[in-house]
């Protein structure tokens, strides 16, 4: 079990439920996000119910990019080592290109590969150090194939996260630092309250259990839930562009 685990963007969401999950099987957990009320509420209920563990939080803004590195040496000396960090912060804004929404479009595009690749810098600027560690990237499946309005450019992002990861776990074969890409499906979050169509959503309680478990596992790349994903998966890379539409 990696015992000490970083969690970015914790205040809400996939962060909020995968910091559950890890403590209920017994890691110290360094979480962050931009809202500490929320971490702080969250770290208050953890150690609550797991007096056993030890919980960190720190204020972060993954578009801060030298804030990252501190944060980050800052969770390693709260915890001693760090064996895991998933990278999960990220945003959903935007809109079809061309239609006026273009610093919505930025924002996504920022937070969620340029914030990303700050996260992996600095994580791995750790890892190598310790010459061990596991990073995890938290993708999408809507990474697999273009989308289209508000899914546009959060997709585009998605894609360069995973292609950046597989660059990483190619760099990185050998070692003992393993790289894990992870796609979710449709899991109820306040990032896809407003998505419309959403096929095979699952609450997030029950997709959160199924991340843990996936991560835990450290695969190269995992869909989840694996069923039905992992055939939704095999169908979207030769699905019509008119398929796609419907799904987006």
């Amino acid at each position: 079990m990696r015992k000490n685990i970083v969690i970015t963007g914790a205040s809400s969401g996939l962060g909020w439920g995968m910091a559950k999950e890890f403590a209920a099987q017994g890691s110290n957990l360094g979480l962050c996000a931009r809202r500490t009320d929320r971490l702080n509420e969250l770290k208050a209920e953890l150690e609550a119910l797991h007096p056993q563990i030890k919980v960190v939080v720190h204020a972060l803004d993954v578009n801060d990019h030298p804030e990252v590195f501190n944060v980050f040496k800052q969770f390693k000396t709260d915890l001693g080592q760090i064996d895991r960090i998933i990278v999960n912060a990220g945003m959903g804004k935007g809109a079809s290109l061309g239609t006026g929404h273009f610093h919505a479009n930025l924002q996504t595009a920022q937070t969620n590969f340029i914030g990303a690749l700050a996260q992996s810098e600095a994580a791995l600027e750790i890892f190598r150090e310790q010459g061990n560690g596991h990073l995890v990237a938290i993708s999408s499946m809507s990474a697999l194939r273009g989308m289209r309005r508000a899914l546009n450019t959060y997709a585009a992002t998605k894609a360069g996260l995973a292609s950046l990861f597989e660059g990483i776990r190619i760099d990185l074969l050998g070692t003992d630092i393993k790289v894990s890409t992870i796609y979710p499906g449709f899991i109820q979050t306040e990032l896809n309250a407003k998505v419309k169509k959403a096929p095979f959503m699952v609450d997030l309680d029950t997709g959160c259990k199924q991340l843990a478990k996936a991560i835990n596992k450290e695969p190269a790349k995992a869909f989840v839930p694996g069923w039905p994903w992992n055939l939704v998966g095999l169908v979207m890379k030769i699905m019509p562009l008119r398929g796609l539409a419907k799904m987006s």
